[in-house]
């Protein structure tokens, strides 16, 4: 693979972790740069990790892997997302609340093991090609970082704007991605 597509390769790896750390960010109360840079580097090391692990499994069977992982990322964001929903209502519900200053980093691994598994698919392929696995892992991982970070910063102007509900979006945007992840992979809408 020449650098170009590598690098096309891992800004387009990095788009579901965009989306959740958009949502992650607008959940906050005015997160800062230490924050998104956290989220940032959270989503970015998963994201790395997860096609050296797909490489080395496909390397062994990438037939049983590929069969599965649509399923698990749909029902892990799924279940994040229905969390964030749950947690967006309550809010709106009850009393006013103050939005929380970070998420829990157990919250921003499962998410990022979840919006990472299409790298533990790519990963997969990748073993089947000629690629130096390491350059195409650290330049996912570092676009991920960018995009992850990114997202939590615009999420931080979009979260005053949407209030209490912009947990609820956050939980929508995380089960959205679970069920393109899902319908990309069974043929939905294709």
């Amino acid at each position: 693979m020449t650098f170009i597509a590598t690098l096309i390769l891992a800004f387009g790896m990095s788009m579901d972790a965009f989306a959740a750390a958009l949502g992650k960010g607008a959940a906050l109360h005015r997160p800062g740069l230490k924050e998104a840079l956290r989220t940032g580097l959270i989503f970015g090391v998963i994201e790395m990790l997860t096609p050296l692990i797909g490489w080395g499994i496909g390397l062994m069977a990438s037939r049983y892997i590929m069969a599965w992982d649509h399923w698990v990322a749909f029902v892990l964001l799924t279940i994040l997302g229905g969390r964030m929903i749950m947690e967006g209502m309550r809010q709106t519900a009850g009393e006013p609340c103050e939005a929380p200053q970070s998420h829990g980093f157990m919250v921003l691994a499962l998410t990022a093991v979840a919006t990472s598994l299409d790298a533990l698919a790519v990963g997969v392929g990748l073993a089947f090609l000629q690629v130096n696995i390491v350059t195409t892992a650290l330049m996912i991982g570092m676009a991920t970082t960018v995009m992850a970070t990114t997202g939590v910063l615009v999420g931080r102007f979009i979260g005053p704007v949407l209030g209490k509900w912009a947990e609820v979006l956050g939980g929508v945007v995380l089960i959205a991605i679970g069920f393109t992840i899902l319908s990309e992979h069974l043929g939905i809408f294709a």
